[in-house]
């Protein structure tokens, strides 16, 4: 048997839960004797092409450094957003850049790749795992999903999904108590991340299930009518002086037109994707425009990424499980695949891994089902609130000293 070495990366938008996966893709890798050393690409694949590495075997040597990294948010590896050059580029300088990645790989006696992310790192995944099969690379290349969006396809939902939606719930439901107090007509507009999928604002409409949700939800899989949308308000702000409304970042209108590009950049991101802004502030306008009444707006930003003190029991445990049953892949000949949950079938909630294949998911966007939508798209279904309900459920609190919570630190 041939002893390898393993390096893995952590690539997009960070999570609350990222490091638990992270972990878990280690404890997997150090129960097998095939692995030597695990090594971690500092920045993603752009770290990775400078060689900055740092040593995983060494830094996670105990149990308790094990659990302060699953309880500590954003990716401890750092990340990037370098996308690499397609698999079949003719460009001499994209040819370059494959030729340099598996001079590192030999280099360094990788036999296992992991790469933790969403779209756009399963999409890198994708084209190494291809180039090694081209070229006749025995190299493992294994995808373990992540991201708040939770709009990966062929995975019931995805690591770091269920901390984000807990701390979106909590928070609205502290806001609800908050603008119950004056009499005093006004909107309050709570801006969520998600640019093409509402999944995280769906759980925006989760304090329903004990008492009182947001009064409107609007996600980008409807589109929004911006003249229904002061009718709505009109009609409510008659029956309750306070309303509070939970908006996407990524809605659009019939045509297509995200409705922030009046008061956006214009400037894309490495990926082509618009860099979007100002969607709570644009509504809020129309509000204060056409209504007359008190607005403001609430942006929730990273807050909802990085909110480890109120992270879900079940997102943290799933996310650790995900990472090492993503080893057990690798270990045992998969490649060119991306670990996934499975949903059981039943009332009492429980998941499975599994195994997608990456053609399936690469640049694929799972959008939230029309069937949790209203009728009007103006709010979300019980059902879809009870099918989200299970990925916010228990406490995974942070050990705290001096007041604040103790987190792992690669420096």
């Amino acid at each position: 048997m041939q002893v390898k070495n393993a390096v893995i990366g952590q690539s997009g938008g960070p999570t609350a839960a990222i490091n638990a996966t992270l972990s878990g893709v280690v404890r997997g890798l150090k129960k097998s004797n095939k692995v030597h050393t695990i090594y971690g690409m500092l920045n993603g694949i752009e770290g990775f092409l400078k060689e900055n590495f740092c040593n995983l075997s060494q830094l996670l040597d105990s149990e308790e450094n094990h659990v302060c990294l699953e309880k500590t948010p954003s990716s401890a590896l750092g990340s990037c957003r370098y996308k690499i050059p397609m698999e079949t580029s003719e460009k001499e300088e994209d040819k370059e850049v494959y030729c340099k990645i598996f001079e590192i790989l030999d280099k360094y006696n990788i036999g296992y790749f992991f790469y933790i992310g969403g779209n756009d790192s399963m999409d890198t995944i994708r084209k190494l795992s291809a180039h090694a099969e081209k070229i006749g690379s025995d190299i493992k290349f294994v995808g373990v999903p992540k991201t708040i969006d939770n709009d990966l396809a062929c995975t019931d939902h995805t690591p770091g999904y269920g901390s984000a939606a807990k701390f979106v719930a909590t928070t609205m439901s502290e806001m609800i108590r908050d603008t119950s107090v004056y009499k005093l007509k006004a909107v309050t507009i709570v801006e969520v991340m998600g640019r093409d999928a509402g999944w995280l604002t769906a759980a925006a409409g989760l304090p329903a299930l004990a008492s009182e949700g947001p009064d409107l939800v609007y996600l980008p899989e409807v589109p929004f009518d911006v003249d229904e949308f002061i009718e709505d308000v009109k009609n409510l702000i008659e029956k309750k002086p306070n309303i509070i409304i939970a908006v996407s970042e990524g809605i659009r209108d019939k045509n297509g037109k995200y409705i922030s590009e009046l008061t956006a950049t214009g400037k894309t991101d490495a990926f082509g994707h618009k860099m979007l802004s100002g969607t709570g502030r644009t509504i809020e306008g129309y509000v204060k425009d056409r209504i007359g009444c008190k607005a403001r707006t609430v942006e929730l930003s990273l807050l909802q990424r990085c909110a480890a003190h109120i992270a879900s029991k079940t997102d943290i445990d799933e996310s650790v499980r995900i990472g090492s049953f993503a080893a057990d892949l690798a270990l045992s000949g998969e490649s060119g695949c991306m670990a996934s949950f499975v949903r059981g079938e039943g009332s009492d909630y429980s998941c499975t891994c599994a195994k997608a294949p990456l053609d399936n998911v690469a640049n694929v966007v799972k959008k939230v089902p029309r069937e949790f939508i209203n009728e009007k798209g103006n709010n979300v279904t019980k059902e879809c609130l009870e099918y989200l309900a299970p990925f916010i459920k228990g406490e995974s609190i942070p050990e705290f000293k001096n007041g604040l919570p103790v987190q792992f630190v690669i420096k």
